[in-house]
């Protein structure tokens, strides 16, 4: 029995799916690594405990290099010393 020949566009298309399919392959194994690298990264350190004046709730955390501060619902924005955690700064938000 003879095999039939494949014709030269079925033959290209064949190695293109291939080529794509093992490319697509690669692609995800990318994303997946660099998603596991970069949410395994060391976390932001967040003081453990934060006092906060009578009556206000933290609406948002930032820091910097040696403060943190806190947004108040009472639009104020209370900046923090990293090391001693004593009130550094207010600011009122009009």
């Amino acid at each position: 029995m003879d095999d039939p020949i494949e014709p030269a566009n079925l033959r290209f298309l064949r190695r293109l799916v291939t080529v794509l399919t093992t490319v697509m392959i690669c692609g995800v194994i990318v994303v997946i690594g660099l998603l596991v690298t970069r949410l395994s990264s060391d976390a932001p350190v967040v003081p453990a405990e934060i006092t906060l004046p009578d009556g206000a709730t933290a609406t948002a955390f930032t820091q910097g290099s040696d403060w943190y501060a806190i947004v108040t619902d009472t639009n104020q924005i209370l900046i923090y010393d990293r090391l001693t955690g004593a009130l550094r700064q207010t600011v009122v938000i009009n």
